[in-house]
């Protein structure tokens, strides 16, 4: 099954099918059209005190990923014991996509009808991730991780940057086609959730997944299967959960990367709402450089892959997170469009290398036979990331009243990762996974 062509390319679309609804429907068009059309422009008023449209989407972020931080690692351990990991995977993608269809009927005013639907296509989209990452280590063999890998982002940029752009085309010539400019986002939104779940049937159909090797003890037998399989999941991640902190630097690397994706996600998920509400461009600005991102970081998947295989995956996505620090400061000071054209082009380098590296280098330290476990608890810290990082961004922004010094302190997680990321020992973390510590006990 390693290294399989059929299996890598039904991997991969996945990436090229739920690239459309991140690029189209969180980064780009949902968060200007939450701001523009779905909150009024006085804001939301709760409790006697009014928040803007970028304090509410950083809240509405942090709340869909703590619900997938709660559950992550149980759904990670019942999957692995099951051999249910693309079930899982089917369930979560449609759920998801389901909703972000649901967004298309939200107008003017529907503000907690949109944070309702958002937050459940988030929880769907971040939820499949789980056990569509946790197939990495099963499809692809150790020297093939970083590759692999990087060719799955960079055919999700293509397949995101192409409907994107298919998105932006529909914005920008609305009126060409006799649509409002309102309907015309509320279509592109349409257009991606269904481009999620439509291209999705070819992973489903394509990706195979082994039979199970274990099979329910006895006791388990004479309760209903949901509830034998709930309580092996909570059973077998507490067991790990008190035999991983003996590995040392499998779990520096997790804090690590808990603490510079914090900037990652954060820069992701603002980028254009702060375009809009404190640099003031146009759609066409952001819209256009958003879609230059999307192919700019095929060759930063790609490319730092193959950096990797010259210089080690640690030193490559080292590499990246200075270059993440350099766009934080470059998008403290820029003031023109052209000035964020060019922070964008930085951004699609380092985003594409910092994705790809991170999940490959987390593979190759992971015990295949609990893939989706250890990826439960990956996404656990990956979404983490997504709770503090927009949280702490929109806090700052709210007392401050100013985005400049919010974006600005971001460079504090990338520093702070990139030290901890230094103090991993790769070697060790890799000798570690085959520890008979994590070889499974009989119930």
């Amino acid at each position: 099954m390693l290294d399989n062509p059929k299996q890598i390319f039904g991997w991969v679309m996945y990436d090229w099918a739920n690239s459309a609804y991140v690029t189209t429907i969180v980064v780009a068009v949902l968060p200007a059209y939450f701001a523009s059309v779905v909150v009024p422009s006085e804001g939301l008023k709760f409790a006697g005190t009014y928040y803007s449209a970028t304090s509410i989407w950083g809240l509405m972020v942090s709340v869909s990923a703590f619900f997938v931080f709660l559950f992550a690692p149980i759904l990670g351990a019942i999957s692995d014991f099951s051999a249910a990991k693309k079930k899982f995977m089917m369930v979560f993608c449609y759920t998801g996509s389901l909703a972000a269809i649901l967004l298309f009927f939200c107008g003017q005013g529907d503000i907690l009808a949109t944070i309702f639907l958002f937050i459940i296509a988030q929880i769907g989209f971040v939820a499949a991730n789980i056990f569509y990452d946790a197939f990495l280590p099963q499809i692809a063999s150790e020297n093939k991780l970083d590759w692999i890998s990087g060719k799955g982002f960079a055919f999700g940029y293509v397949g995101g940057g192409v409907q994107f752009a298919i998105a932006l085309l529909l914005i920008a010539k609305h009126a060409t086609f006799g649509l409002s400019a309102e309907f015309a986002a509320r279509l592109a939104m349409l257009m991606a959730a269904l481009w999620w779940g439509g291209f999705a049937l070819i992973t489903f159909f394509t990706l195979k997944e082994a039979p199970p090797t274990e099979s329910l003890p006895a006791a388990y037998r004479r309760i209903p299967k949901w509830r034998a399989y709930t309580e092996i999941g909570i059973l077998r991640t507490v067991a790990t959960v008190r035999k991983v902190k003996k590995f040392n630097h499998l779990l520096r690397f997790l804090i690590a990367y808990l603490i510079y994706n914090n900037g990652i996600q954060t820069v992701m998920a603002m980028a254009t709402i702060y375009g809009t509400q404190e640099l003031g461009f146009s759609n066409a600005v952001l819209m256009g450089t958003l879609l230059a991102i999307q192919f700019i970081s095929v060759a930063g998947a790609l490319g730092f892959s193959k950096l990797a295989e010259r210089v080690s995956t640690k030193t490559a996505l080292i590499f990246t997170l200075v270059g993440w620090s350099i766009v934080v400061i470059y998008a403290y000071f820029l003031t023109s469009s052209v000035e964020y054209f060019v922070m964008g082009a930085i951004v699609g380098l380092v985003q594409g290398g910092s994705q790809s590296l991170s999940r490959s280098f987390y593979g190759s330290i992971v015990p295949v036979h609990a893939s989706a476990e250890f990826y439960g608890f990956y996404s656990v810290f990956n979404k983490g990331s997504a709770i503090f990082g927009p949280l702490a961004f929109s806090a700052i922004g709210h007392f401050t009243g100013n985005a400049r010094t919010a974006i600005l302190s971001l460079i504090i997680f990338f520093i702070v990762g990139l030290i901890l990321l230094f103090l991993v020992d790769v070697e060790k973390a890799r000798e570690a996974k085959n520890s008979i510590i994590f070889k499974r006990q009989a119930f």
